[in-house]
């Protein structure tokens, strides 16, 4: 499925929020099982099984790191580098749920690189290639903040002018490569940034 921004990836918690894509790509396949979720404003690719044998091979697929994840997002400011390597460790934000934080102390290792696609001098922003190499809840967004360049349209992470620089955030799932499995060949899923 192509989520798109604003929409749940799974139901939330009260009956304003059961409309998701679990439940819109259950009403065509029943049997559809939930594998991987984007946050409620990250659009792009999802995956869903069909069988629950399937459902365990992804999500063994995307645990053990064998899925390749790519996204295209849009910064605010020039990054100076064309490519990088982002280690900081991440920790729940607690007092400041559901925000994260870099925490060198108690964070979990997480790892993105960043490759810059094009830099807009005029607009003062750097559209980049990010690639996860593990899977926190609001890696790309918070390793972003922390090299000082937030995704625009971020309304947890970027400051004010940031966040009304975009009417949504400008994060796209926009590749993922799923390994073999079983009979199943490897397979190559694509989609194209609305942004």
């Amino acid at each position: 499925m192509d989520k798109p921004s604003g929409l749940l990836s799974v139901p939330g918690r009260g009956e304003d929020k059961q409309d998701c894509a679990a439940s819109r790509v259950q009403a065509r396949f029943p049997e559809a099982l939930v594998v991987h979720r984007l946050d409620m404003a990250t659009s792009g690719l999802l995956v869903f099984a069909r069988s629950p044998e399937m459902q365990r091979l992804l999500s063994d697929a995307f645990a053990t790191r064998r899925v390749e994840k790519r996204y295209v997002a849009v910064l605010g400011g020039l990054v100076e580098a064309d490519e990088q390597a982002i280690d900081l460790p991440l920790l729940t934000d607690w007092p400041n749920r559901p925000r994260q934080m870099v925490c060198h102390q108690r964070g979990k290792p997480s790892q993105t690189l960043l490759r810059v696609l094009e830099r807009d001098t005029a607009r003062q922003q750097t559209r980049v290639e990010l690639l996860p190499l593990t899977g926190r809840s609001h890696q790309l967004r918070v390793h972003c903040l922390a090299i000082g360049h937030p995704i625009l349209g971020d309304a947890l992470y970027a400051p004010p002018a940031l966040q009304q620089a975009a009417p949504r955030l400008l994060l796209h799932a926009c590749q993922l490569g799923l390994p073999a499995l079983g009979e199943v060949p490897a397979l190559q899923l694509q989609s194209t940034p609305p942004f």
